[in-house]
């Protein structure tokens, strides 16, 4: 057993480091880019007189410190060589979402959309696995770079968890299909060129196989952005869409027909480790700042780090922290030692409780900062209103338990999720 970050992992968190304080934290604090990240945040960032979708100053923004992180060469750190990438792994993935959560909020990575100066292009590596090959000759190249993306529509008003029974369907009509339904929460949708559709083609609600992945055009026919709907944390990209009568030829399937499913555990699979890696950084930041806090803080003539009201619960969240890192460390490691799908139980254990753990440091830090922390001042009312979105999306944590049970108590005995071959 070796607990040692390898060293190639580190000279690259080194290298990042060091880029972030050259390019980044300049491009930060010029022109009052600052705004993005201080008290004014969440207004700089919506556009409230347009749906409450993200202002475009603030997308460019972001892809302005994405052109100059994949100039610079660690913005394509998980993707294969042959596209620029480094090989990366899910261990390290993890351990540099760690690291950059870690750091707070900032242009560096801002998990509200999921950027970040080293690119967590969920969408490439699914393209990569499953895509046609007339599909990667057109997605590829912007996918990498990240100027190019789909959204997916996988949620449907009326079901969210119960993903096997959604009631969007796809009617083959000669070489064609032709798409009905609702989706909700298409994230990304407001500039996505298209939207990966999931739809029913065979067989009936419930079943593993018969959901097909397509990827729609936005532009096509019969497609319509219903809404973006107003959330915790603003602003919104998230989109209900419609479907009607919305014809695709049969080179839209992604993944195979009937094959949809595979495509979504696979999505699930990959970001639900990251995503538990970026709590545990966003954790441990929080905690970081309320122990500094505690220091520094002297009400009544004595340091606030003194009573043990303060150093109790935060010494708890620490020792939390601690063993949940190991136990990510140690998943990330299945995963790629033995397969994405190896540890699912463990990767949801990583999911649900890491995303609780992030919600309940940042609380406990905005207590310790008493008033100061409550304000928007100081970053833990958006870290919270972030990461409690992580308690649902991408499997609710109630979803991650069951699957933790069903392996636990033997109720499930397949090894790979529902679906997966």
């Amino acid at each position: 057993m070796d607990f040692a970050i390898p060293e190639e992992l580190q000279a690259f968190l080194n290298e990042v480091d060091t880029f972030i304080e050259a390019e980044i934290k300049p491009l930060e604090q010029a022109d009052d880019n600052i705004r993005f990240f201080d008290h004014r945040r969440e207004h700089a960032r919506t556009n409230w007189d347009e749906g409450g979708v993200p202002r475009e100053e603030w997308e460019a923004l972001l892809a302005e410190a994405r052109r100059r992180a994949d100039a610079a060469g660690v913005y394509r750190y998980p993707f294969p060589s042959e596209f620029g990438g480094r090989n990366g792994t899910n261990l390290g993935m993890a351990i540099i979402r760690e690291h950059l959560a870690a750091k707070g909020l900032g242009l560096h990575n801002d998990l509200q959309n999921e950027h970040s100066v080293v690119g967590n292009n969920i969408g490439l590596l699914l393209m990569l696995e499953y895509g046609t090959s007339e599909q990667k000759a057109h997605w590829v190249d912007g996918l990498a770079t990240g100027n190019k993306g789909f959204a997916f529509g996988i949620t449907e008003p009326n079901h969210g968890s119960d993903a096997t029974h959604m009631e969007t369907t796809a009617i083959r009509q000669g070489n064609d299909f032709v798409i009905n339904g609702v989706k909700t929460w298409n994230t990304g949708i407001h500039v996505a060129e298209y939207d990966m559709v999931m739809a029913r083609t065979s067989g009936k609600a419930g079943d593993a196989q018969g959901i097909t992945a397509f990827l729609v055009p936005m532009k096509a026919p019969g497609v319509k952005i219903e809404e973006f709907l107003w959330t915790f944390n603003m602003p919104s990209d998230h989109g209900t869409v419609s479907f009607t009568d919305v014809m695709v030829p049969e080179s839209a399937i992604f993944g195979g027909e009937g094959r949809g499913l595979q495509v979504i555990q696979h999505f699930f699979n990959e970001n639900r480790i990251r995503q538990a890696a970026s709590s545990l950084g966003a954790a441990q930041y929080c905690v970081a700042e309320a122990v500094q806090y505690a220091k520094e803080r002297k009400p009544f003539g004595k340091p606030l780090a003194s009573n043990q009201g303060i150093q109790f619960p935060l010494v708890e969240l620490q020792t939390q922290i601690e063993m949940l890192r190991a136990l990510i460390h140690k998943t990330a490691w299945i995963m790629d030692t033995e397969g994405a799908f190896a540890a699912s139980d463990k990767v949801s254990m990583c999911n649900f409780w890491s995303n609780r753990l992030c919600c309940e440091a940042a609380d406990r830090a905005m207590q310790v900062h008493g008033g100061l922390g409550y304000s928007r001042h100081k970053p833990f009312e958006h870290i919270y209103r972030h990461h409690r979105r992580y308690r649902i999306t991408e499997g609710a944590e109630e979803i991650q338990m069951r699957r933790v049970a069903g392996y636990l108590f033997g109720f499930m005995n397949q090894k790979a999720p529902k679906g997966v071959k």
